[in-house]
Parts: C-alpha cells; structure tokens; sequence
C-alpha cells in the first residue's frame, strides 16, 4: 500500500493517491483541475485509476474529477446528498470501496458542509488513516458558513456548527488515536481560520492539540467556530457549482482562450487583471488595470476581485507568464471569463512612487488606507487615523475614499497594497495622487501610548 500526497501551494490545497500494490489500482481523493500529477503517479506505478472520491463539492478550488472519469473510466464516489449532474456512485455512511488488501469506509461528517463525507483506510483488518475533506484540519475544523447560498442543501452556519460539533467527537475522535489524519487543506486556505503548517497528524496528537476537538459545552463550540472567520471570496459559491455539475477537461478548456503576443484593445469598462510585478505596472499600464502580481495569493485574489461570470482581461509579461497564469484562473474554474490574454509591456498610465520620508514627517497631509481585513487592522493597527477598507470589499467600496489629500494604500507586506492601490489610481484618477506603501510598511509601527 501506498499513500501520495499532492499539494498545490497557493491553493493550499491537499489531495491523495491511495495506491493497492496488490491490485495495482488507485483511487483519488479530492483531485486538482489538473490532473497531470495523477496520471503521471499511475504510470510510474503501472497502476490504474479506478477510483475518485469527492468528499464534497469544493468551494475554493475546481475538481478534475470529471475529465479524470472521461479519461480513465474511474468511478466518482461522492454523497448522494451533493446532489451532482456527473456520473457518480452514493458514498454514504457503510458503504466501501475494496481495492486489493485495501478498504475504503466512507463516513458522513456534515459541519463545513451538510453533504460532507470522511473516508477512513482499512489496510489488513485495522484502520490506518481517515481523509477528512475540510471537515477536519490539523489545528482546525472546517468553517461552517459557505453553504448558506450554495449548494443542493443548504443550511445556516449555526446549524452546520452544531453538526460539526457532533462529526468530529461521534465520527472521527472514536478512531484509534494512532490513524492519521490527512485533510484537504493546510495553512493558507480560506476554508478554516488557523490551520497549522502541518500537513498530517494522527487523531490521539490532534485530540490533545486541536482546539475543536477539545471538551467544551456545544453552545461554546458553535460561537467559537463562528467567530472571526475570513472572509468569504466572491468566487467561492460559485466553484460549488461548477464541481457539482464537473469542470470540462483542462486542455479543452484553456485552448479556447484567445492569446495574444501584443497588446489588445481591451473593451471600456471590462477589468484588465495585470500580473506583472508592481515596479513595472506603476511604469507603464493600461487604463482599467489592476495589478494582481503573480505569487501564492494569485488564485484566491483573482476569484475574490473579479465577480463570477464577469469578464476580464489577462495580461503579463511574456507569453510563458501568461498562460501559467491562464492555467492557474482555470484552477477555480475562471477561465470561460477571460476575454483575452495578452503579453504586456508598457502602457500610458503611470503611477508616482511615495516619498517615504516626507510620508513619515508629514502623514496628516495624506489619507492613509489599510487594505488589511478589519481583524488584521485592530490586532495590529499601524497608522492611528488610517481609513480601513478591506480589499476584497474595496472595488464596491472605493468611493468611500476622500479625494481632498494624496492617498497612500498599505497592508501587511505589500502585495494586497500594489492591487489596492491600482484600484484606487483608477477611481481617483484626476483627483488627487495615489500612491502603494508597499513593503515600505515594515518600517512603520503604531507607538505604544503609556497610561
């Protein structure tokens, strides 16, 4: 038996191969888009796909379940209660999957969602690992408030709290402590609020260490769950859909983007989303842009700015950069948006680069705006009178900004700052200056005021 964990960093996404020597089959849980990985994990071990379980419809992430079946003929399991389009087998609580020396147990555990399941592995008559979806993390459980617009069911958070509270102490901390835990998703994912750097733990580890599985009252449960969670992305109802109906094959897909080595004309009024590095946007871009640079937060960032269903532009440097990054909206299911792609090298808009120094003995001349999430700003406030709208509220937002002063636009590190800051350039254009913090905001702290 052999067990494969994928990881997809900026999505901080985790799926698995469960691999039977014996029979030489797979069966896949929670695939990427793109399932080259997979493919290329069945050739070097002379198995077949035969198997792709869905342990719920994803919100963040768009599934290669569909193609994976078309291509290979490998089953979908998932709940019944997921209600799916695409061909597929119940995988209910009691029902299993054999593969060679391997059983595949499927448990109901609704909480992050109600169609939720957990697959343990027995291998030789004892269980050794339990996949948990995003119903279990390491340090975490899974945030119970996306299904309330999405999905074939749909519930309020306080409901789903309430059922996750019962999924986690009736279903998986009864497992033997030594089974470990393999989840959907590590740091970094929006899917829960303090995920660890881990990206496996046994179940006796986690029982002493994750808060959720603690003794607490259920009422006390529900509320702390509930708290401070992050915010919701625009494009996470939307990708509920597209892994209940499945996502076309990849390849398919990308080929009917229309690419281009020049500069396009791009429509008045559709977003233009420029990927290219900071210094070079503010050089040189095109009106209606936005610099959402390439990095980790590329996918998250893209589906939270763009609306789905609304058309944007692509631009980067050069036609390598552009269809990664073509490839990696595709991986939340953005591609059918995109209205053209195009490489980039200089535009008619400039944007001024901040006299830091004057800015430090001279703040109460600009507007300052923290971009950070309102948690963000009062747990670590920097500028005592700055103007907090959170980037993934501020395009709707952004009028609520005064023109009366130059406006500087900060977050944590720099990279929200430099997309805040061309959404801003585009509104106040004309108006008053804007300018990007950028990392620059690492040598400023708030004083601490003594009593």
């Amino acid at each position: 038996m052999k067990i494969q964990q994928f990881e997809d960093r900026p999505l901080a996404h985790y799926s698995y191969a469960i691999l039977s020597i014996s029979a030489s089959e797979i069966v896949l849980i929670d695939p990427s888009r793109d399932i080259a990985p997979y493919l290329e994990f069945a050739r070097a071990n002379q198995a077949k796909i035969t198997g792709v379980i869905e342990t719920h419809p994803h919100a963040d992430f768009a599934s290669g379940h569909l193609e994976l079946h078309q291509l290979t003929g490998a089953s979908i399991y998932c709940s019944r209660l997921s209600g799916v389009s695409y061909p597929h087998r119940d995988f209910d609580e009691g029902d299993e999957i054999v593969l060679g020396k391997i059983k595949l147990k499927a448990l109901n555990t609704p909480g992050h969602s109600p169609d939720s399941i957990s697959i343990v592995l027995e291998h030789e008559g004892a269980d050794k690992a339990v996949f948990t979806g995003d119903t279990l993390f390491i340090g975490d459980c899974g945030r119970p408030d996306l299904r309330e617009h999405a999905g074939s069911i749909m519930a309020a958070r306080e409901v789903l709290a309430r059922q996750m509270y019962h999924s986690l102490r009736e279903k998986l901390a009864v497992l033997d402590d030594a089974v470990t835990v393999y989840p959907a998703h590590g740091a970094g994912s929006l899917c829960g609020k303090s995920l660890s750097q881990e990206s496996s733990n046994t179940i006796g580890e986690e029982k002493r260490s994750n808060w959720s599985l603690q003794q607490m009252p259920e009422d006390e449960f529900v509320r702390m769950l509930i708290s401070e969670q992050p915010f919701i992305p625009a494009y996470f109802p939307y990708d509920v859909e597209v892994n209940r109906k499945g996502a076309e094959a990849l390849d398919t897909a990308l080929e009917r983007i229309n690419f281009s080595e020049v500069a396009v004309a791009p429509v008045k009024g559709v977003v233009i989303i420029d990927a290219r590095p900071a210094s070079t946007f503010k050089d040189g871009a095109l009106p209606g842009s936005v610099n959402l640079q390439e990095g980790n937060a590329f996918e998250t960032w893209l589906g939270t700015l763009v609306k789905p269903g609304e058309p944007f532009y692509l631009a980067a440097g050069n036609t390598e950069k552009l269809r990664a990054l073509a490839a990696r909206a595709a991986k939340i299911g953005y591609e059918p948006m995109i209205k053209g792609a195009f490489v980039l090298q200089d535009g008619p808009e400039k944007m001024g680069r901040l006299d830091v120094e004057d800015f430090k003995s001279h703040e109460s001349s600009y507007t300052i705006l923290d971009i950070r999430s309102a948690a963000e700003a009062a747990a670590t406030p920097i500028f005592r009178d700055a103007l907090n709208i959170p980037l993934n509220e501020l395009r709707e937002r952004a009028e609520e900004v005064p023109a009366g002063k130059p406006v500087v636009v900060h977050c944590a590190g720099g990279y929200r700052s430099a997309a805040g800051s061309s959404i801003m350039a585009g509104v106040l254009r004309g108006k008053t200056p804007v300018y990007d913090l950028g990392e620059a905001v690492k040598e400023f702290t708030l004083p601490v005021l003594k009593a």
